[in-house]
């Protein structure tokens, strides 16, 4: 059987299976072991369970609970609730400083949780009464939680990044060093952009107040500081090589333990919610994971991925049209599936043909990761819009996506500058191999 009839099979199966209501998980999962049974019949059914084991004992995807239960910790410890009020107390003197706190908030706290929806969820329960009180605009408050919750995965550790390199066989680290300039070029912008908002139309937010004081200003750092050692304990320990990301996960957690502990804020019951919260989101990772690596080794076996690597080469387009393809593909599939399903969904067909055409594995990866996060604005999948309405229910779905829209525009705008200067991914992790 030739790759182009099991591609469209595959096509097939899949797309019949989600206009049937299947989850994508799931859909994922059957056509992987439909398509080895094509290709071999039931002879390497035996190789599922080996891919089931080789997945579930990861040595890298054993991070991703603990990454989750780090962000739990300090979520259900009040941490960072105080983290958000010492930066809101510096900022918020400024004109638009509490949109600009929502933004920094989101960067730090996307580095505990490595979760778009959780960083959205957390700093919106927390951002969202404190500024309608102030008087801010709602246009412009719910943008900077959506467009900010996006920052949860590209800013590492992220779940996503720890994915894409299991699939890919990536190096985690390098993942996260690819991230860091991204996240930062990305959250500049975010905060330009409220800048020039607030300048030109000054009703959007209050006026700034009276300057911090010595004592308010060391006040506001103390709230902050805990959460800014945990980062650099846990994303130092790695980059110096002191610690593998899996190592530096577990680090994190007992460190977030201590952290909580010393508020006293934290429960039993508030760690029991953290451990079932990081079980539930573990698993759900996990099972798609898993199905992937099905779909993988089937695509594998029926060589659809050689055989689209040769065709795209035998087309000889450009790259910047090949480009504009994969930006196409996954606007449309992000509008429909969510980010994790999509990468998993398309990197075991797309990446051994784009990287035989010369585009670098780490890059492509945070190239997928930024338009992942595309997806989380763009309705009617968009997962942001959907959490942020969640904590205002009486807020139309439309002003939300008003307010999303030009985030939208400027993660697009990254898309092409990681293309136009694939350094700015790229120089970290070969400044940490050198």
């Amino acid at each position: 059987m030739s790759w182009e009839i099991a591609l469209l099979v595959y096509g097939l199966v899949m797309a019949g299976c989600l206009l049937g209501g299947v989850l994508i998980g799931t859909v994922i999962g059957i056509v992987g072991i439909l398509g080895i049974t094509m290709v071999s019949g039931t002879r390497l059914w035996i190789s599922l369970g080996d891919i089931v084991w080789n997945t579930s004992t990861s040595f890298t995807l054993v991070s991703i609970p603990l990454f989750v239960l780090m962000g739990e910790i300090i979520l259900r410890s009040g941490v960072s609730g105080r983290f958000y009020a010492g930066v809101s107390r510096i900022f918020g003197r400024i004109p638009g400083g509490l949109a600009h706190t929502n933004i920094l908030g989101c960067a730090v706290f996307s580095a505990l949780s490595g979760s778009t929806v959780a960083t959205t969820m957390t700093m919106g329960t927390v951002a969202l009464p404190e500024m309608r009180s102030r008087g801010y605009s709602d246009g412009l408050t719910l943008g900077t939680l959506t467009g900010g919750g996006c920052l949860g995965i590209l800013i590492p550790p992220s779940i996503p990044m720890i994915v894409y390199a299991s699939v890919t066989q990536e190096s985690v680290l390098a993942m996260f060093a690819a991230g860091i300039l991204p996240g930062i070029v990305l959250t500049v912008a975010f905060a330009c952009y409220v800048s020039f908002r607030v300048f030109f139309n000054r009703s959007l937010a209050p006026s700034g107040s009276a300057a911090v004081g010595d004592a308010s200003l060391l006040g506001s750092l103390a709230d902050t500081l805990p959460v800014v050692l945990l980062i650099a304990a846990v994303l130092g320990g790695m980059y110096w090589g002191l610690v593998t990301p899996t190592e530096a996960a577990g680090f994190g957690c007992a460190v977030a333990i201590l952290i909580a502990l010393v508020y006293r804020d934290f429960s039993l019951d508030a760690l029991g919610q953290s451990l079932k919260n990081a079980v539930i989101t573990s698993c759900v990772v996990l099972f798609i994971t898993i199905n992937a690596q099905f779909l993988s080794f089937a695509v594998v076996q029926a060589g659809i991925g050689r055989g689209i690597s040769n065709y795209l080469t035998d087309l000889n387009l450009a790259p910047f049209v090949m480009f504009l393809a994969i930006v196409c593909l996954y606007i449309v599939l992000g509008m429909f599936i969510d980010g994790l399903s999509i990468m998993l969904l398309t990197v075991p067909v797309l990446y051994p043909a784009l990287s035989g055409l010369g585009f670098p594995g780490v890059w492509l990866g945070v190239v997928i990761i930024v338009l992942i996060e595309l997806g989380a604005l763009t309705p009617p999948m968009g997962l942001n819009l959907f959490a942020v309405q969640s904590i205002s229910p009486k807020t139309p779905m439309s002003v939300i996506g008003r307010s999303s829209l030009p985030y939208a525009a400027i993660i697009l705008g990254l898309c092409f500058l990681l293309y136009a200067w694939p350094d700015l991914a790229l120089y970290l992790p070969e400044l940490m191999h050198n």
